[in-house]
Protein backbone atom coordinates (compact mmCIF):
# COMPACT_ATOMS: atom_id res chain seq x y z
CA UNK A 1 0.00 0.00 0.00
CA UNK A 2 1.52 3.14 -1.43
CA UNK A 3 0.47 6.42 1.12
CA UNK A 4 0.88 9.84 -0.18
CA UNK A 5 1.07 12.73 1.48
CA UNK A 6 -2.39 14.13 0.30
CA UNK A 7 -3.87 11.09 2.04
CA UNK A 8 -6.03 10.80 5.49
CA UNK A 9 -2.64 9.03 6.89
CA UNK A 10 -0.68 12.14 6.32
CA UNK A 11 -2.67 14.43 7.02
CA UNK A 12 -3.17 13.40 10.77
CA UNK A 13 0.37 14.30 10.83
CA UNK A 14 0.62 17.56 9.94
CA UNK A 15 0.62 20.66 12.42
CA UNK A 16 -2.69 21.76 12.48
CA UNK A 17 -2.08 25.27 11.63
CA UNK A 18 -1.32 24.11 8.36
CA UNK A 19 -3.73 22.07 7.45
CA UNK A 20 -6.36 24.30 8.74
CA UNK A 21 -4.85 26.91 6.72
CA UNK A 22 -4.17 24.92 3.86
CA UNK A 23 -0.62 26.30 3.83
CA UNK A 24 1.39 24.00 1.59
CA UNK A 25 0.95 24.50 -1.99
CA UNK A 26 -1.48 21.82 -3.52
CA UNK A 27 0.83 21.55 -6.64
CA UNK A 28 3.64 20.42 -3.95
CA UNK A 29 1.71 18.07 -2.70
CA UNK A 30 0.71 16.87 -5.86
CA UNK A 31 3.79 16.37 -7.28
CA UNK A 32 5.08 14.63 -3.95
CA UNK A 33 2.18 12.73 -3.58
CA UNK A 34 3.03 11.31 -7.62
CA UNK A 35 6.43 10.61 -6.72
CA UNK A 36 5.25 8.55 -3.79
CA UNK A 37 2.67 6.51 -6.11
CA UNK A 38 5.27 5.84 -8.44
CA UNK A 39 7.72 4.27 -5.12
CA UNK A 40 10.44 7.42 -5.81
CA UNK A 41 10.75 8.76 -2.39
CA UNK A 42 14.37 7.91 -3.02
CA UNK A 43 17.06 6.04 -5.35
CA UNK A 44 18.27 2.57 -3.97
CA UNK A 45 21.49 4.19 -2.72
CA UNK A 46 19.11 5.49 0.28
CA UNK A 47 21.83 8.92 1.02
CA UNK A 48 19.57 11.95 2.27
CA UNK A 49 20.85 13.45 -1.51
CA UNK A 50 18.78 10.51 -3.02
CA UNK A 51 15.38 12.04 -0.66
CA UNK A 52 12.88 13.41 -3.11
CA UNK A 53 13.35 17.16 -3.36
CA UNK A 54 9.67 17.41 -2.96
CA UNK A 55 9.20 15.55 0.42
CA UNK A 56 11.88 17.54 1.87
CA UNK A 57 10.20 20.73 0.50
CA UNK A 58 7.27 19.52 2.45
CA UNK A 59 9.26 18.36 5.85
CA UNK A 60 10.88 21.36 5.47
CA UNK A 61 7.89 23.60 5.82
CA UNK A 62 6.48 21.81 9.16
CA UNK A 63 6.72 23.35 12.27
CA UNK A 64 7.06 19.93 14.12
CA UNK A 65 10.69 17.96 14.23
CA UNK A 66 10.80 15.24 11.22
CA UNK A 67 13.20 12.32 10.78
CA UNK A 68 12.53 9.89 7.73
CA UNK A 69 13.76 6.55 8.57
CA UNK A 70 15.35 3.86 6.03
CA UNK A 71 13.99 -0.31 6.40
CA UNK A 72 16.53 -0.97 8.80
CA UNK A 73 16.15 2.81 10.82
CA UNK A 74 18.71 4.42 9.56
CA UNK A 75 17.99 8.16 9.64
CA UNK A 76 17.71 9.10 5.91
CA UNK A 77 16.63 12.79 6.43
CA UNK A 78 16.40 14.66 9.96
CA UNK A 79 14.97 18.56 10.51
CA UNK A 80 17.07 20.82 12.41
CA UNK A 81 14.20 20.76 14.89
CA UNK A 82 14.26 17.22 15.10
CA UNK A 83 18.30 17.26 16.30
CA UNK A 84 17.63 20.70 18.70
CA UNK A 85 15.08 18.85 20.64
CA UNK A 86 17.18 15.91 20.72
CA UNK A 87 15.76 13.18 18.85
CA UNK A 88 19.09 12.06 17.26
CA UNK A 89 21.84 11.39 18.89
CA UNK A 90 24.88 9.76 17.11
CA UNK A 91 22.97 9.87 13.66
CA UNK A 92 20.41 7.46 15.02
CA UNK A 93 16.92 7.55 17.10
CA UNK A 94 17.87 6.57 20.61
CA UNK A 95 14.44 6.31 22.85
CA UNK A 96 13.13 3.21 23.27
CA UNK A 97 10.04 3.83 23.26
CA UNK A 98 10.06 5.98 20.26
CA UNK A 99 11.62 2.74 18.55
CA UNK A 100 9.07 0.56 20.36
CA UNK A 101 6.29 2.46 18.49
CA UNK A 102 8.08 2.60 15.39
CA UNK A 103 8.18 -1.06 16.11
CA UNK A 104 4.12 -1.40 15.75
CA UNK A 105 4.09 0.93 12.76
CA UNK A 106 6.51 -1.42 10.76
CA UNK A 107 4.69 -4.66 12.29
CA UNK A 108 1.32 -3.34 11.86
CA UNK A 109 1.29 -0.95 9.02
CA UNK A 110 -0.45 1.62 10.74
CA UNK A 111 0.25 4.83 11.53
CA UNK A 112 0.41 5.21 15.94
CA UNK A 113 0.89 7.95 17.95
CA UNK A 114 1.86 8.64 21.37
CA UNK A 115 3.87 10.22 23.88
CA UNK A 116 8.14 9.74 24.34
CA UNK A 117 9.59 11.61 27.07
CA UNK A 118 13.59 11.83 26.64
CA UNK A 119 16.47 13.35 28.97
CA UNK A 120 17.39 17.59 27.96
CA UNK A 121 20.64 16.45 27.81
CA UNK A 122 23.13 14.01 28.78
CA UNK A 123 23.33 14.49 32.37
CA UNK A 124 20.99 16.20 35.18
CA UNK A 125 17.22 15.18 35.63
CA UNK A 126 15.46 17.87 32.99
CA UNK A 127 13.28 15.85 30.79
CA UNK A 128 11.20 16.49 27.78
CA UNK A 129 7.68 15.38 26.92
CA UNK A 130 7.15 15.03 23.05
CA UNK A 131 3.80 13.83 21.43
CA UNK A 132 5.08 11.46 18.51
CA UNK A 133 3.58 10.69 15.14
CA UNK A 134 4.73 7.96 13.09
CA UNK A 135 3.65 6.69 9.92
CA UNK A 136 4.70 4.41 6.79
CA UNK A 137 5.91 5.95 3.56
CA UNK A 138 5.26 4.63 1.00
CA UNK A 139 5.27 0.35 1.20
CA UNK A 140 8.87 0.19 1.05
CA UNK A 141 9.39 0.26 4.90
CA UNK A 142 9.90 3.82 5.22
CA UNK A 143 8.91 5.53 8.19
CA UNK A 144 7.75 9.00 8.68
CA UNK A 145 8.41 10.27 12.37
CA UNK A 146 7.20 13.70 13.49
CA UNK A 147 7.48 15.53 17.21
CA UNK A 148 6.27 18.16 18.74
CA UNK A 149 7.78 19.53 22.07
CA UNK A 150 4.21 19.68 24.83
CA UNK A 151 5.99 19.12 28.23
CA UNK A 152 5.99 23.25 28.88
CA UNK A 153 1.98 24.08 29.25
CA UNK A 154 1.90 20.82 32.44
CA UNK A 155 5.46 21.83 33.58
CA UNK A 156 4.14 25.63 34.12
CA UNK A 157 0.87 24.46 35.55
CA UNK A 158 2.52 23.05 38.47
CA UNK A 159 4.62 25.55 38.82
CA UNK A 160 3.02 28.75 39.21
CA UNK A 161 0.65 26.75 41.71
CA UNK A 162 4.20 26.17 43.94
CA UNK A 163 5.43 29.47 42.82
CA UNK A 164 2.28 31.12 44.14
CA UNK A 165 2.22 29.83 47.64
CA UNK A 166 6.03 30.50 47.94
CA UNK A 167 5.85 34.16 47.08
CA UNK A 168 2.97 34.81 49.18
CA UNK A 169 4.89 33.50 52.25
CA UNK A 170 8.50 35.62 51.22
CA UNK A 171 6.94 39.12 50.67
CA UNK A 172 5.21 39.01 54.39
CA UNK A 173 8.23 39.66 55.87
CA UNK A 174 9.93 42.32 54.10
CA UNK A 175 6.72 44.47 53.84
CA UNK A 176 5.70 43.68 57.22
CA UNK A 177 8.67 45.23 58.11
CA UNK A 178 8.16 48.60 56.22
CA UNK A 179 4.78 48.68 58.16
CA UNK A 180 6.38 48.35 61.57
CA UNK A 181 9.34 50.93 60.40
CA UNK A 182 6.95 53.63 59.31
CA UNK A 183 5.16 53.67 62.96
CA UNK A 184 8.25 53.68 64.06
CA UNK A 185 9.59 56.53 62.13
CA UNK A 186 5.45 58.39 62.85
CA UNK A 187 6.44 58.10 66.68
CA UNK A 188 9.97 59.39 66.67
CA UNK A 189 8.89 62.47 64.56
CA UNK A 190 10.24 64.74 67.17
CA UNK A 191 13.79 63.00 67.65
CA UNK A 192 16.06 63.68 63.97
CA UNK A 193 18.30 61.17 64.90
CA UNK A 194 15.78 57.91 65.62
CA UNK A 195 13.95 59.76 62.15
CA UNK A 196 17.17 59.39 60.68
CA UNK A 197 17.80 55.76 61.77
CA UNK A 198 14.44 54.23 60.98
CA UNK A 199 14.60 55.58 57.49
CA UNK A 200 17.99 54.37 56.92
CA UNK A 201 16.65 50.79 58.04
CA UNK A 202 13.03 51.52 56.00
CA UNK A 203 15.70 52.40 52.56
CA UNK A 204 17.23 48.66 53.26
CA UNK A 205 14.11 46.56 53.80
CA UNK A 206 12.88 48.47 50.46
CA UNK A 207 16.01 47.80 48.41
CA UNK A 208 15.63 43.63 49.84
CA UNK A 209 12.27 43.93 48.91
CA UNK A 210 13.86 45.05 45.55
CA UNK A 211 16.24 42.71 44.85
CA UNK A 212 13.38 39.82 45.98
CA UNK A 213 11.01 40.89 43.22
CA UNK A 214 13.64 41.11 40.51
CA UNK A 215 14.79 37.56 41.61
CA UNK A 216 10.93 36.62 41.82
CA UNK A 217 10.34 37.66 38.33
CA UNK A 218 13.24 36.37 36.63
CA UNK A 219 12.73 32.99 38.00
CA UNK A 220 8.85 33.18 36.71
CA UNK A 221 10.10 33.92 33.13
CA UNK A 222 12.32 31.01 33.56
CA UNK A 223 9.69 28.53 34.46
CA UNK A 224 8.01 30.11 31.70
CA UNK A 225 9.79 29.84 28.72
CA UNK A 226 12.10 26.73 27.72
CA UNK A 227 14.89 28.52 26.75
CA UNK A 228 15.46 25.95 23.55
CA UNK A 229 12.67 27.33 22.02
CA UNK A 230 14.25 30.54 20.34
CA UNK A 231 17.86 29.45 21.07
CA UNK A 232 20.88 30.12 19.51
CA UNK A 233 25.12 29.29 20.00
CA UNK A 234 26.52 30.78 22.95
CA UNK A 235 29.80 30.75 23.49
CA UNK A 236 30.69 29.96 26.77
CA UNK A 237 34.10 32.09 27.58
CA UNK A 238 32.19 35.11 26.31
CA UNK A 239 29.21 34.05 28.52
CA UNK A 240 31.56 33.70 31.70
CA UNK A 241 33.64 36.86 30.84
CA UNK A 242 29.86 38.80 30.61
CA UNK A 243 28.98 37.89 34.02
CA UNK A 244 32.09 38.62 35.57
CA UNK A 245 32.36 41.74 34.68
CA UNK A 246 28.22 42.19 36.02
CA UNK A 247 30.06 40.98 39.49
CA UNK A 248 33.56 43.14 39.18
CA UNK A 249 31.68 45.94 41.13
CA UNK A 250 31.04 43.95 43.94
CA UNK A 251 34.34 41.73 44.11
CA UNK A 252 35.68 44.99 44.18
CA UNK A 253 34.08 46.82 46.77
CA UNK A 254 35.03 43.63 48.98
CA UNK A 255 38.52 43.17 47.90
CA UNK A 256 37.76 39.77 46.43
CA UNK A 257 39.79 39.07 43.57
CA UNK A 258 38.20 37.00 40.87
CA UNK A 259 40.71 34.78 38.54
CA UNK A 260 39.24 33.55 35.41
CA UNK A 261 40.96 30.55 32.97
CA UNK A 262 38.24 30.50 30.41
CA UNK A 263 40.18 30.44 27.12
CA UNK A 264 39.04 26.96 26.07
CA UNK A 265 36.68 27.39 23.08
CA UNK A 266 33.33 25.82 24.15
CA UNK A 267 30.02 26.19 22.85
CA UNK A 268 26.58 25.08 23.60
CA UNK A 269 23.18 26.01 22.50
CA UNK A 270 20.64 28.17 24.42
CA UNK A 271 19.36 31.28 25.59
CA UNK A 272 22.64 33.92 26.01
CA UNK A 273 20.97 36.02 28.51
CA UNK A 274 19.54 33.31 30.83
CA UNK A 275 23.05 31.67 30.54
CA UNK A 276 25.13 35.01 31.52
CA UNK A 277 22.52 35.26 34.10
CA UNK A 278 22.81 31.91 35.74
CA UNK A 279 26.77 32.45 35.99
CA UNK A 280 26.40 35.44 37.32
CA UNK A 281 23.82 34.49 40.54
CA UNK A 282 26.75 31.81 40.94
CA UNK A 283 29.30 34.41 41.17
CA UNK A 284 27.67 36.74 43.19
CA UNK A 285 26.90 34.00 45.02
CA UNK A 286 30.96 33.51 45.80
CA UNK A 287 31.38 36.83 46.31
CA UNK A 288 28.97 37.44 48.85
CA UNK A 289 29.54 34.14 50.72
CA UNK A 290 33.34 35.10 50.63
CA UNK A 291 35.55 37.27 53.77
CA UNK A 292 36.77 40.19 52.19
CA UNK A 293 40.25 40.25 50.75
CA UNK A 294 39.89 36.07 49.30
CA UNK A 295 39.78 34.81 46.11
CA UNK A 296 37.28 33.10 43.91
CA UNK A 297 38.85 31.10 41.07
CA UNK A 298 36.53 30.14 37.62
CA UNK A 299 37.97 27.09 35.41
CA UNK A 300 36.58 25.61 32.25
CA UNK A 301 37.30 22.66 30.75
CA UNK A 302 35.94 20.21 28.09
CA UNK A 303 35.50 16.40 29.08
CA UNK A 304 33.79 14.12 26.25
CA UNK A 305 30.63 16.25 25.25
CA UNK A 306 30.15 18.71 28.40
CA UNK A 307 31.63 21.72 29.05
CA UNK A 308 32.47 22.06 33.11
CA UNK A 309 32.26 24.68 34.89
CA UNK A 310 33.75 25.26 38.10
CA UNK A 311 33.36 28.33 40.68
CA UNK A 312 35.56 27.59 43.79
CA UNK A 313 35.56 30.16 46.58
CA UNK A 314 37.30 30.79 49.83
CA UNK A 315 34.30 31.38 51.54
CA UNK A 316 31.93 30.21 55.01
CA UNK A 317 31.33 26.75 53.28
CA UNK A 318 28.08 24.83 53.84
CA UNK A 319 27.40 22.22 56.31
CA UNK A 320 26.46 18.60 54.66
CA UNK A 321 22.69 18.80 56.28
CA UNK A 322 22.20 21.98 53.90
CA UNK A 323 23.71 21.04 50.75
CA UNK A 324 20.80 19.07 49.33
CA UNK A 325 18.81 21.88 49.92
CA UNK A 326 20.91 24.91 48.81
CA UNK A 327 19.41 24.99 45.40
CA UNK A 328 15.54 25.13 46.52
CA UNK A 329 13.44 28.50 46.20
CA UNK A 330 13.73 30.63 49.02
CA UNK A 331 16.51 28.54 51.16
CA UNK A 332 19.17 30.07 53.38
CA UNK A 333 21.53 28.50 55.22
CA UNK A 334 22.23 31.53 57.50
CA UNK A 335 19.48 34.00 56.74
CA UNK A 336 20.93 36.28 59.23
CA UNK A 337 24.19 36.32 56.38
CA UNK A 338 21.28 36.43 53.66
CA UNK A 339 20.00 39.95 55.25
CA UNK A 340 23.43 41.15 56.07
CA UNK A 341 24.19 40.41 52.18
CA UNK A 342 21.14 40.89 50.68
CA UNK A 343 20.47 37.74 49.75
CA UNK A 344 16.96 36.66 48.59
CA UNK A 345 17.25 32.57 48.92
CA UNK A 346 16.48 32.53 44.91
CA UNK A 347 20.01 32.96 43.36
CA UNK A 348 20.60 29.44 43.29
CA UNK A 349 17.86 28.11 42.51
CA UNK A 350 17.44 30.43 39.31
CA UNK A 351 21.25 28.72 38.33
CA UNK A 352 19.68 25.41 38.60
CA UNK A 353 16.77 25.74 36.65
CA UNK A 354 18.81 27.51 33.74
CA UNK A 355 21.19 24.51 33.74
CA UNK A 356 18.30 22.16 34.07
CA UNK A 357 16.25 23.81 31.28
CA UNK A 358 19.77 23.93 28.87
CA UNK A 359 20.23 19.85 29.79
CA UNK A 360 22.59 20.25 32.42
CA UNK A 361 23.59 19.45 36.11
CA UNK A 362 24.90 21.56 39.07
CA UNK A 363 26.73 20.10 41.98
CA UNK A 364 28.55 21.40 45.24
CA UNK A 365 31.12 20.30 47.48
CA UNK A 366 31.53 22.30 50.51
CA UNK A 367 33.25 22.15 53.75
CA UNK A 368 32.50 24.35 56.94
CA UNK A 369 35.36 27.06 57.32
CA UNK A 370 36.96 25.93 53.68
CA UNK A 371 34.93 27.12 51.00
CA UNK A 372 32.60 25.93 48.35
CA UNK A 373 32.89 24.42 44.99
CA UNK A 374 30.35 24.74 42.34
CA UNK A 375 30.27 22.75 39.13
CA UNK A 376 28.22 23.35 36.47
CA UNK A 377 28.01 21.10 33.73
CA UNK A 378 26.30 21.39 30.27
CA UNK A 379 26.43 19.80 26.68
CA UNK A 380 28.23 20.98 23.92
CA UNK A 381 26.52 21.96 20.97
CA UNK A 382 25.62 18.89 18.35
CA UNK A 383 28.15 19.62 15.28
CA UNK A 384 25.71 18.66 13.07
CA UNK A 385 23.09 21.49 14.80
CA UNK A 386 26.16 24.16 14.66
CA UNK A 387 26.45 23.05 10.66
CA UNK A 388 23.28 23.81 9.82
CA UNK A 389 23.14 27.10 12.34
CA UNK A 390 25.87 27.96 9.82
CA UNK A 391 24.45 27.43 6.59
Amino acid sequence: MNIGLTSPEFLTLLPFEQERTGYMHSQTLYDIDMALARRKILKPEGSRSELSSGVIAVLETLDSASVVLAPGDGVLYSSAAALQIGLIKDGRLFSEELLALIRVVRRTDQSQQGDVEIPRGPVGEGVKNLLVKVTPLGNEGFILVLADDVSEVDRIDAVRRDFVANISHELKTPIGALSILSEAVLQASDDPAMVKHFATKMGETANRLTELVQQIISLSRLQDADPLTDAAVVDIAWAIKSAVDQSQTNADARGIIVSLDAEIEANVFGDREQLVMALHNLIENAINYSPEKTKVIISVRVIGKLVEIVVKDQGIGIAERDQERIFERFYRVDPARSRETGGTGLGLSIVKHVVANHGGDISVWSQVGEGSTFTLRLPLIDEDLLAKEIS
